[in-house]
């Protein structure tokens, strides 16, 4: 079967999701792959003669936080050459692969090319479940244009799918049909990683700035804490800033005893599947990551805070044996669950 595959540029999570699937789907299966920005050079390097360049967009950040009036004003600016270039690789694909299937990961190149060929089309993402289930959380009045924001977009993005399958790492009643819940989506260097506890807390985030962070954790002096996300190897008496290694990444990763980070999906994920507890600080105006941080504190497997500030990292230190003991109840072993979904839902269009 041939499969045209989306992923978005935006977030190395949507890109290392896709690439688990990918190697799933491309020994069965004829495969081409479109992307932009980091995602497309990151997925080029692994799938290099399958693997098309488009043109996506990306947030545009201000002092860490989603600015939506630039983030809009670049959309804006860059739409007439975006739709040139994806308009070329349309008739290219059309004329060159013809596909049988679409799948996409919140892409919408893939969407409206399935639309307009009359293909089927199957979405495999995170984000479907803010429109797609009831969300049993309180949604605070600060998040409530975040979350109807949100919302809408993800209402819209990818409407009437033949299936969508949303990857999730907590419960929720499904309200809409041709929709099924699957467990999260982990890579093959996090499942095969042995899980261990040593006396060290990893920190994976950037939006905060590094003396700041750094003047913090000083203060928490019986700690000892590797921070990744600034590019740097220093150490600052109990902090170790590390350059970004993928193997020593891991090794830290899988041996904390604890990890802080934004709340993005796919680290929230991978933490969880090693069973580690989480203290997560959301990206302010992003919703999908105030939703992950407060599923995470609501089903006890940590603490969501709204900046790193040290009472709040106290308390979370102080519950550690509270949060490391609720997070060992989250039980994953592999991806079958999402392969087995996939494959027949595939079978099902192979004629």
């Amino acid at each position: 079967m041939k499969i045209l595959y989306g992923v978005p540029g935006e977030g190395m999570g949507h890109a290392t999701r896709a690439k688990v699937i990918l190697e799933h789907l491309i020994t069965n299966h004829d495969i081409r792959i479109v992307s932009s920005g980091k995602a497309y050079l990151f997925l080029k390097k692994i799938f290099p003669n399958q693997t098309h360049q488009i043109k996506g967009f990306n947030f545009a950040y201000k002092d860490g936080v989603v600015s939506k009036s630039k983030t809009s004003t670049d959309i804006i600016k860059n739409l007439p050459e975006s739709l040139i270039v994806n308009f070329k690789k349309c008739k290219d694909l059309q004329t060159d692969f013809k596909p049988d299937i679409i799948i996409s990961d919140f892409e919408s190149f893939t969407y409206f090319y399935a639309k307009y060929y009359k293909l089927p089309i199957l979405s495999i993402d995170n984000m479907q479940i803010l429109d797609r289930a009831i969300l049993d959380i309180k949604i605070p009045e600060s998040e409530r244009v975040n979350y109807n924001i949100a919302k809408t977009v993800v209402k819209a993005k990818l409407p009437l799918c033949d299936q969508y399958l949303i990857s999730t790492f907590f419960d929720a009643k499904l309200k809409k049909k041709n929709s099924v819940l699957v467990q999260p989506i982990i890579r093959t260097e996090i499942l095969n990683a042995k899980r261990d506890t040593k006396n060290h807390i990893l920190i994976y985030q950037s939006s905060c700035s590094q003396k700041k962070l750094i003047k913090l954790l000083n203060t928490l002096s019986n700690e000892n804490f590797i921070v990744y996300g600034f590019n740097k190897e220093a150490n600052h008496d109990n902090v170790t800033l590390k350059k970004f290694s993928e193997i020593d990444f891991i090794d830290h990763f899988r041996t904390a005893k604890a990890v802080f980070c934004n709340a993005g999906y796919s680290f929230i994920s991978e933490a969880l599947f090693l069973n580690k507890p989480i203290c997560t600080v959301p990206i302010k105006n992003q919703f999908e990551q105030y939703l992950n941080g407060a599923y995470i504190q609501k089903l006890g497997y940590g603490k969501m805070l709204k900046d790193f500030e040290l009472d709040g990292i106290r308390a979370f230190l102080n519950d550690l044996p509270v949060f490391s003991n609720n997070v060992k109840q989250f039980q994953q072993k592999d991806n079958n669950e999402l392969f087995h979904i996939l494959d027949d839902f595939l079978q099902a269009y192979d004629h």
